[in-house]
């Protein structure tokens, strides 16, 4: 049974419901859970300034209500969102926000729509079973990883707040609750698509697949609007969002953990931190997830994984590109085989970037170098992240360090020979990632109430390109002893 919002709060929000107004077919209507005991753990203050929230006011009891969902603005209409999903290749029709709610839309900085969505608000009619509750350690860390993922300029959700509830959440042991309040451009994903392509009046000029694709098209993609076939230029538009964003995550080392299609974006930001992280020796098969145990979503997997994601988008829009479904498959199809390319593109460019490569340096013997480096690096499981700040550091005739292995004087005699920019280098190299013991202390310590060691992992994430002086441990892997790391979806 939906329950009504409580509107008796401030309008301080300034929410709009623009999602549920246009598709209450994928709305419900419902009210966060009570916190016991509010606290705020972690509010992001910039990123509440350029949404035009007064920090001061958030700190309040009715701001924490509003990052609660517990206290609405007048006129806001909280809402679990349905969708559908491929999960691990496995198709599950009906998913949705669980234990979420979108609690409306702001104004972002550039006059484009956020919306403001809570995790571990409390049990939804999408629950499956579970809590919906969540706890501080992943709600933290998910809020250090998505802004380390900003700061370092890569699409990605915003953490704005982390509000301990008050309340104990069953999980292995008790733990204590927390939501997280995150910002996106929209919560739209291919699993929106699937499960609109579901509905019995899915097709036709008013069915909801079409104005779910016009509301997508509006909201991120407006340029397909006037291209002759709207709905192929709106996935030839997501195609290229997804490139871009996998290069961008990959050439960072990032390993999402969960690429399922009900966390690839239409607007190809990057979504859901949970069971992920970032991966320290080179290694295409690493893994993180605890579930993952056949390695889908491996490192190296993890552009064919999107691919085949895109292929599940393509088949929910058929009907719109083309009244006859057959007649869409070419295009579709053609447009699909652009991802390779694509994808290609954008990782061979930020390569030569990380390699500081003059623009006169032709393709092949850019991509060889490439090629040879990461061999070396996986060959004798060097540290992924400080290997490209090492070689700028060679570049300007310093010395390889943990690089000096068999094979890398050749290497670096070819690559030297081509004049790399080391200062070019260390502005696209991050030196401070979320090294993952330093995320495991900063969480454990979260646990037993102290923030500090949380704060200071976020003042180093917040310049990932710039040394700073006091910061060596942030800037080296793990030690010997720390182990093989495993992640968890947090439910």
């Amino acid at each position: 049974m939906s329950v009504a919002p409580d509107t008796t709060g401030p309008s301080h929000g300034g929410l709009d419901n623009r999602f549920a107004r246009d598709l209450p077919e994928m709305a419900v209507a419902w009210q966060a859970e009570p916190a016991p005991a509010p606290q705020l753990l972690v509010l992001n203050e910039t990123l509440a300034a350029e949404l035009g929230l007064d920090a001061a006011w958030l700190r309040s009891p009715e701001g924490l209500g509003l990052l609660l969902g517990t206290v609405v603005p007048d006129g806001a209409t909280p809402v679990a969102q349905a969708y559908a999903g491929h999960q691990f290749g496995g198709f599950v029709p009906r998913l949705g926000d669980g234990r979420a709610l979108l609690l409306g839309e702001l104004a972002g900085p550039d006059g484009g729509l956020r919306d403001l969505h809570l995790k571990g608000s409390g049990r939804t009619p999408f629950a499956r079973g579970g809590d919906g509750l969540a706890v501080v350690g992943p709600m933290l860390r998910e809020y250090i990883v998505s802004e380390s993922m900003h700061a370092m300029g890569i699409p990605t959700t915003r953490s704005l707040a982390v509000v301990a509830t008050g309340r104990e959440v069953r999980r292995e042991t008790l733990l204590p609750g927390a939501v997280l309040a995150r910002i996106a451009r929209s919560h739209l994903r291919v699993g929106s698509f699937q499960y609109a392509g579901l509905h019995p009046q899915a097709t036709g000029d008013g069915g909801l697949l079409r104005r779910l694709a016009d509301h997508a098209i509006a909201r991120h993609h407006p340029a397909a609007a006037d291209a002759d076939n709207p709905y192929l230029a709106l996935y030839q538009a997501v195609i290229s969002a997804q490139a871009t964003l996998l290069a961008q995550w990959m050439l960072a080392g990032f390993v999402h953990g969960v690429m399922n299609t009900d966390n690839m974006t239409i607007s190809g930001e990057t979504i859901d931190y949970g069971p992920c992280a970032f991966m320290e020796s080179f290694d295409p098969a690493t893994v993180f997830s605890s579930i993952d145990h056949g390695g889908r979503y491996a490192y190296g997997n993890q552009p064919t994984v999107a691919a085949w994601n895109l292929a599940r988008f393509a088949e929910t829009l058929l009907p719109l590109i083309a009244e006859n479904a057959e007649d869409a498959i070419e295009p579709a199809t053609e447009a699909l085989h652009g991802f390779g390319p694509q994808f290609d593109a954008a990782w061979t460019a930020g390569m030569r970037a990380k390699l500081g490569l003059p623009v006169d340096v032709d393709v092949t013997t850019a991509k060889a170098l490439i090629e040879d480096i990461l061999t070396l690096l996986q060959q004798h499981r060097l540290d992924y992240t400080s290997a490209w700040r090492i070689l700028a550091r060679v570049a300007r005739g310093g010395d390889a360090g943990p690089l000096d292995r068999p094979g890398f004087d050749g290497w670096r005699e070819r690559w030297l020979a081509l004049n790399p920019d080391a200062d070019a280098m260390d502005r696209v190299n991050p030196i401070y990632i979320p090294r993952n013991h330093l995320v495991e202390e900063a969480l454990q310590a979260a646990g037993d109430g102290n923030l500090d060691p949380f704060e200071h992992l976020m003042r180093a994430l917040a310049a990932p390109y710039d040394e700073r002086p006091g910061l060596d441990r942030y800037a080296v892997p793990a030690p010997d002893d720390f182990g093989p790391y495993r992640t968890f979806c947090g439910t």
